[in-house]
């Protein structure tokens, strides 16, 4: 698994993230998750357990002077790491983990599978004979 430095993404990551074959719209989706999931181990200070809980965002989110300055970016990145963390502690689920957990190789494999799936779905299948 592809191991980077705590906190937001590192170019390693992007690296990764931008070497897959999915399309633009899914892998910007994908940083998107992936830069939540990183943000998440970093207000917790760990790479494996639980979600922190929302007064611990707060206080992460007070002690950056650039959040705490505007508050109402300050409540749309709250509810946008909210809605990601839903989502992490989602896929950590379906793979037996603890959301910290989870590393950018599992998201990546989550989002190849998706897009496997709805290939799979909107693919016709020729008759047989």
């Amino acid at each position: 698994m592809a191991k980077s430095q705590d906190g937001p993404l590192a170019s390693g990551d992007l690296a990764i993230l931008e070497a897959t074959l999915l399309p633009s719209l899914e892998r910007h989706h994908l940083r998107l998750l992936a830069h939540c999931l990183r943000t998440l181990q970093e207000v917790a200070g760990r790479r494996s357990g639980p979600l922190p809980a929302r007064p611990t965002l707060l206080a992460w989110m007070e002690r950056h002077s650039t959040l705490a300055a505007d508050p109402d970016f300050h409540q749309v990145f709250l509810s946008q790491l909210e809605r990601g963390a839903l989502q992490l502690q989602e896929l950590a689920a379906s793979q037996g983990l603890e959301p910290l957990a989870l590393e950018i190789d599992d998201l990546i494999a989550w989002a190849e599978a998706e897009a496997r799936t709805r290939l799979s779905l909107s693919t016709p299948t020729p008759p047989p004979g």
